[in-house]
């Protein structure tokens, strides 16, 4: 077991590695000068070759990886070229308003699609199967940043029951803060439920077809019993990565509703720096969305050994 998670975990290093390599490889190849960017199209060939040595731009390449990566490992991102301030509080700024989306988001998710595709598959033709069927196609069908638009027209337009964007921060208050982030979450929860809702009554549907559910059933065990306690938990694994999956997808893909609801988050962050061409802060969020979606697959993982007996077994 022991050995499993070490080359698990050296693995998820090297992935690490390989990617920020492909990242400044990709960033280097994009058009535009950041010197020129800051100082303008009007500068003297002289300023613009100090500042592109103070900014290190007029060194090889692999010097420049190897100095970016330095400062990744110690915990030092650089500094912004457009806002002048160190990297890693521009991420840690905007991840208190993504990552707290997306766990909203991921489990509203799961408290609508898990319990809907379970008694989907368990109570095949009846109005749940009808109910989960319908919702899956709807929510898939329509996008979230049209969903948020629905939702700020009746709850903030009409109804005058919710802010229509922006966010006053934590320091306003958690209940304001929280408020500002129950329709964006809503938004993006609605197609993810319906792709879980999906995913969880195929698994169902599958698990409730071996040899254990059959026998668990034959010992007299009630049809409540054998699905909560036997046939769900041996499906989770699908579930589990489909939820892992998910949950990156929100924190990396949130900006068009970031964008609906004015909201100062990491996809907006990220949107920004590409059109201002400030390439380091684009690596360090592109990095961090690389390393999130690696990291995230490492606990999926983990998890499959925690719920797992058999693959427990085979390590």
């Amino acid at each position: 077991m022991i050995a499993l998670l070490l080359r698990r975990f050296l693995g998820l290093l090297f992935t690490l590695l390989i990617v920020s390599l492909l990242i400044f490889a990709v960033m280097d190849l994009l058009p535009g000068d950041p010197a020129s960017i800051m100082l303008g199209t009007s500068t003297s060939p002289e300023t613009l070759s100090a500042l592109r040595h103070e900014l290190g731009l007029d060194q090889p390449l692999i010097l420049r990886y190897g100095r970016w990566l330095a400062g990744v490992m110690s915990g030092n991102l650089g500094q912004s070229y457009t806002y002048g301030v160190p990297v890693a509080g521009l991420i840690a700024e905007r991840l208190s308003v993504t990552l707290p989306l997306a766990l909203m988001a991921i489990m509203l998710s799961v408290a609508i699609a898990l319990p809907l595709g379970v008694l989907a598959a368990s109570r095949r033709g009846s109005i749940f199967a009808v109910i989960a069927t319908l919702f899956s196609q709807i929510s898939i069908a329509l996008p979230a940043f049209w969903v948020a638009l629905l939702l700020i027209i009746l709850f903030s337009t009409m109804l005058g029951l919710m802010p229509a964007g922006g966010f006053p921060g934590w320091n306003e208050g958690f209940l304001p803060a929280l408020q500002a982030l129950v329709m964006p979450a809503v938004a993006l929860a609605m197609p993810q439920a319906g792709v879980l809702t999906r995913v969880a009554r195929s698994a169902v549907l599958e698990t409730m077809h071996e040899d254990f559910a059959r026998t668990a059933m034959a010992k007299g065990l009630s049809s409540s019993a054998v699905l909560w306690r036997h046939i769900v938990p041996n499906a989770l694994i699908p579930i589990l990565t489909m939820i892992g999956l998910q949950f990156t997808f929100l924190v990396a893909g949130a900006v068009l509703v970031e964008n609906v609801f004015n909201l100062p988050g990491l996809g907006r962050l990220a949107l920004q720096a590409l059109s201002q061409r400030d390439i380091i802060v684009m690596q360090d969020v592109v990095l961090f969305f690389a390393a999130l979606v690696i990291v995230m697959n490492f606990i999926v993982d983990l998890s499959y050994l925690a719920i797992d007996p058999r693959m427990r077994k085979a390590v």
